[in-house]
């Protein structure tokens, strides 16, 4: 941990994780990715990491076997997550910091995933690998030597949302949808990985994207606090569900929120992808909710 013996459970700086990459205590995963390209993360990870790195694919690892009906990126089964967990010799008293090389849209799915086995003490890498770059951290191409650890899952410390729930809170307010996709896909005038375009009705937009400075790290607080406030009103953080395209990038809105002070929402897991393979689901298209 820190020397306070406090985990970060949020974000953690370049410079904050470089005096730890040798802890034992600590452990650092590399989600970098490319949804076009499967193995264009495994070539960067081992064209170069952080020391200490292991890589984690985001298909392979942190998704589940996909049915057809259940997105493009299902959860995993918990045992199996936490087994991969134990593989990469994590306990339940690591400290688990994840980075990726795109604003976070990764490693934001990494930080959900652990929180949703129950561990806490995991974080993101703000700004990610030209972070760290930037900030003049070591470069490894040798993957660490293996070191299994003794991860138990226990109680999740997120909400997941099914394809029921989102149903029937279609026409509900007060328990709002937002969706983390680029506006021209929730429009419907691109849809580049799922076979229909458009977003399910009641849908907000709001790209994950605008978590984000010029410089691909996150907003400060206060600024997340004001925006997401602009966008849900009073209501409260717990009523709130994220969806994106197949439940990667919605993560990073809970992650932001999470950094807001407005914890509590809800990922929907299948998202767009698991809601289009039923075609008695209704879909819109165009820019209103």
């Amino acid at each position: 941990m820190t020397s306070s013996n406090m985990p970060y459970t949020t974000l953690i700086s370049a410079d904050t994780l470089k005096p730890h990459i040798e802890d034992s205590g600590w452990k650092i995963l590399d989600v970098r990715n490319d949804l076009l390209d499967r193995d264009a993360g495994l070539r960067a990870y081992q064209a170069g990491h952080i020391p200490g790195a292991r890589f984690a694919h985001i298909d392979a690892d942190l998704s589940g076997t996909k049915t057809g009906r259940n997105g493009r990126h299902p959860l995993p089964p918990r045992d199996v997550l936490a087994q991969r967990f134990r593989d990469w010799g994590i306990d339940n008293g690591t400290q688990i910091v994840a980075y990726d090389a795109h604003g976070g849209m990764y490693a934001a799915r990494l930080w959900w995933l652990a929180r949703w086995l129950g561990h806490s003490a995991v974080a993101v890498l703000d700004g990610g690998w030209p972070a760290w770059l930037a900030a003049g951290g070591a470069v490894a191409t040798a993957e660490p030597p293996l070191t299994y650890g003794e991860f138990v899952a226990t109680e999740a410390r997120v909400r997941v949302a099914a394809s029921q729930d989102v149903l029937d809170a279609l026409g509900d307010t007060g328990r709002p949808l937002v969706d983390a996709r680029l506006p021209e896909r929730y429009r419907g005038e691109q849809e580049p990985l799922d076979p229909v375009a458009g977003h399910i009705p009641g849908a907000l937009n709001r790209p994950w994207t605008q978590n984000l400075t010029s410089e691909q790290r996150f907003k400060p607080p206060a600024e997340l606090r004001a925006e997401f406030t602009t966008l849900l009103g009073t209501r409260p953080p717990n009523h709130v569900t994220h969806q994106c395209g197949s439940g990667v990038t919605a993560c990073h809105h809970v992650l932001a929120m999470e950094v807001a002070g407005l914890p509590g929402s809800a990922l929907y897991a299948g998202s767009w992808s698991e809601w289009i393979a039923d075609k008695s689901r209704p879909v819109r298209t165009g820019a209103e909710p």
